[in-house]
């Protein structure tokens, strides 16, 4: 009998899903005639480590021990007994399993799923800490995946996360959203100190950063408050541009019945022409100076202002026109160009303090202009401002006159405080500025991105790192944003920030033992109060111990 060199063999059992690692020596059979194997099982496969986790083989009664002890051991020890810190990290498990979204992670990313959750996790409660310091914080927290993360292990995973399973995610996420709810779509620039990223262009850096940049595009819900999808866009690509792609995606995506609110950086013919070719529902800012808007606001502009139109909640005066857009759509196909009417809805607001502000604000500019002028101190980027405004002489005898050109002034006065809204779904003007002003929450969206999640600027060098990183981060901002999103209904903001949230409850431990259940500790009454507040049910062994 001559044997052969000995390899791995790994079968799964159908009913659990563990996969048994064998190992498989072949050897020749001179009595059957033909090559034989013998097989032992050595391990478990570890499906995110891909590490194989020995067998202890069977015991006899005698050599298994009780309540975790290891034979050999000292009986006082316990093998894998740890205390550590559960309070926040079991309210981000509620939170997911609330969403949906540790269900659609564990669908779509089978074998990464507990490491994005741990990264997300430490994002949050870790308030803008590199990732390098995510073992120390790992050793101390129970989290899903439950080890350290190694640099190398969190660029690796970053790489793995691919398009096609980020698209399963956000069609999952889709899905759990409120069909008839308005989505919120903007745009934020991240600055970029890589010089190797295809898409790291110079653009209108929305924070006056120096820096190249990426664009970075959200969708959120606006009665949900949750984000769903984003994307990432090259730095130098206006606004209004993207919206013939985002329909696109949203069309292969299966998202039907949409509804947008944008403002008015995403206006332009095209992307209105767009959106009533697909059939779909938008609420968008639109500049005051557009001619059908300016016409709008000249007919109305005393009716705007009348007491009946005034709302106290808002401060605000508000009219609603219906009018009609100029619809055209090409089709090449045919060589022809479809040119119909189709309803609009224009909203005029009118806020008395902004207009007071800015008539306050140009007076305060005028003056500053005339100064300039009489003291011979002109600027050169003034120059058009001057002959705007003033009137400008100069003779020997008596100097420099300046007189204000009053019409000019006036007609800059006129549209003071006036702005609008478009939209094609019938609604009063308050109604429409209500849904308008969810976008507010993209903002905090954004400011989360860049502040808590330590996005400001990216570092990584890598496409793909950087895709996955994205992915990552906006795993933390669903988390955020819900979070955000219960503090606000139940005014927590008054007594707490969220950071204080996270701390109070982050204190809270736990105390593993083996062959034991797990066992929480003390909670105040404050922090039950909190778990309640962000509807998450604490655990049955937690235990009010006072205030």
């Amino acid at each position: 009998m001559r044997e052969s060199k000995s390899s791995l063999v790994y079968q799964t059992n159908k009913k659990s899903g563990v996969i048994y690692v064998y190992e498989n020596n072949p050897y020749w059979s001179k009595e059957k005639g033909q090559s034989r194997a013998r097989r032992k099982c050595i391990g478990k496969l570890d499906k995110e480590t891909r590490e194989i986790i020995p067998t202890q083989g069977r015991k006899t009664k005698q050599e298994a021990k009780p309540n975790g002890f290891v034979s050999g051991q000292d009986k006082t020890h316990p093998a894998m007994a740890a205390r550590r810190y559960y309070g926040a990290t079991y309210m981000l498990d509620a939170i997911g399993k609330k969403l949906g979204l540790t269900d659609d992670l564990k669908y779509c990313f089978p074998d990464s799923c507990k490491q994005i959750l741990s990264i997300a996790y430490y994002l949050i409660l870790e308030d803008n800490n590199p990732l390098s310091r995510f073992e120390k914080w790992a050793s101390i927290h129970k989290h899903p995946y439950g080890k350290n993360i190694p640099s190398q292990r969190s660029s690796e995973l970053f790489a793995s996360i691919t398009e096609e399973a980020k698209a399963r995610f956000f069609k999952l996420q889709g899905k759990r959203r409120i069909e008839q709810e308005y989505w919120v779509y903007d745009i934020t620039t991240l600055s970029s100190y890589s010089e190797t990223l295809r898409q790291v262009q110079y653009g209108k850096n929305k924070e006056n950063d120096a820096l190249p940049q990426i664009n970075l595009a959200l969708l959120y819900g606006e009665e949900s408050g949750l984000p769903f999808y984003y994307r990432k866009l090259a730095g130098n690509i206006p606004d209004s541009k993207t919206v013939t792609n985002l329909l696109a995606e949203l069309s292969v995506l299966g998202y039907e019945k949409v509804k947008l609110v944008m403002d008015r950086g995403f206006y332009s013919e095209a992307n209105i022409n767009g959106l009533y070719r697909e059939h779909l529902k938008f609420l968008v800012s639109a500049k005051k100076s557009l001619t059908f808007v300016r016409q709008e606001l000249d007919a109305a502009a005393d009716e705007i202002r009348m007491f009946h139109n005034y709302n106290q909640d808002f401060g605000l005066y508000a009219y609603t026109v219906t009018s009609e857009w100029n619809y055209t759509q090409q089709r090449p196909y045919k060589g022809d160009v479809i040119k119909e009417k189709r309803r609009l809805y224009i909203h005029l607001y009118y806020n008395i303090d902004k207009a007071a502000e800015d008539e306050r604000n140009l007076d305060i500019q005028l003056a500053a202009l005339r100064d300039e002028l009489l003291s011979g101190k002109r600027v050169d980027g003034h120059e058009k401002l001057y002959a705007k405004y003033f009137d400008i002489k100069e003779t020997p005898k008596r100097g420099v006159q300046v007189t204000a050109k009053n019409e000019a002034i006036k007609d800059a006065r006129r549209y003071y405080g006036y702005f609008a809204l478009l939209s094609n779904e019938t609604m009063d003007a308050f109604t429409a500025l209500s849904l308008y002003r969810a976008k507010d929450i993209i903002e905090k969206a954004f400011g989360n991105l860049k502040e808590r999640l330590n996005m400001r600027r990216t570092l990584v060098s890598s496409e793909k790192s950087l895709d996955g990183k994205l992915f990552v981060e906006f795993i933390a901002l669903i988390f955020l944003a819900y979070i955000d999103r219960q503090m606000k209904i139940k005014k927590l903001y008054k007594t707490y920030t969220l950071q204080d949230v996270l701390d109070k409850l982050d204190v809270i431990e736990c105390f593993e033992y083996p062959g034991k259940d797990l066992r929480v500790g003390e909670v105040l009454e404050k922090q039950r109060l909190l778990f309640l507040d962000l509807e998450v049910l604490p655990l049955s062994s937690l235990q009010s111990t006072g205030i």
